[in-house]
């Protein structure tokens, strides 16, 4: 795993220039959507990140916020998942912590990974390579390419990750393009090659055209995710 350290996070400025160059309609609904900031400086652990991911997937942010916090509060020093937190846990107490059966089997699995040394500590994660860390973190059960690609854009700025399965990503594709049906991840992926090596930043607005696109209904709630 040993390697150079990968800086957290771009230039967002040059990002900016970049793909106003490369892509002139998604240049527009930039200038509309206007500037992200986002902060990629957040320590965090890779086993409380995974398991939060875990956690969240197929539940509401409400419910899944309930659940994460009920799963916190039996870790012996609160609030952090870790792996040896996790060992001290029977599954009875994350049962009753409202803890789907496949997903104590993923959580367990996750903790097993983590003691194997196929989870990375915070210092490998900081010098691995997309791919490499993707590699490493499907052998987890539960976990997919899709939610490390979310750690590698929302936790690590990693610049260049294009979700081409998300379908916010397909669909703001399809809206800035104006193309009769969302493009298949195969055509989104040979279409994102523009956006490189940003492709990153071009994902955060495609959510954001999305957003703007459909905007929610008044005294609607946001939705919180695992990776906020």
């Amino acid at each position: 795993m040993a390697g150079t350290l990968i800086p957290r996070g771009f230039d967002m400025q040059a990002a900016v220039i970049h793909l106003g160059k490369r892509d002139r309609k998604l240049a527009t609904w930039m200038r509309r959507i206007g500037p992200i900031e986002r902060d990629f400086n957040e320590r965090f652990d890779p086993v409380d990140a995974l398991a939060h991911s875990i956690l969240y997937q197929q539940l509401s942010g409400k419910a899944a916020a309930t659940i994460a916090g009920r799963v916190e509060a039996l870790m012996p020093r609160g609030h952090k998942i870790t792996a040896r937190g996790l060992d001290a846990v029977n599954d009875e107490s994350l049962r009753g912590a409202g803890v789907s059966r496949n997903k104590v089997a993923a959580l367990r699995d996750l903790a097993e990974k983590s003691h194997a040394g196929i989870v990375p500590t915070p210092a490998q994660l900081a010098r691995m390579p997309d791919q490499d860390l993707i590699d490493h973190l499907i052998q987890v059960r539960g976990i997919g390419r899709w939610t490390v690609e979310m750690l590698l854009m929302f936790r690590l700025g990693r610049p260049d990750v294009l979700p081409v399965h998300d379908l916010g990503i397909r669909k703001g594709a399809q809206i800035v393009h104006r193309f009769p049906e969302m493009p298949d991840p195969l055509a989104l992926q040979e279409f994102g090659e523009r956006w490189g090596p940003f492709r990153t930043l071009a994902s955060f607005y495609l959510w954001r055209v999305v957003e703007a696109a459909n905007p929610p209904k008044p005294n609607a709630r946001p939705v919180k995710r695992s990776q906020d």
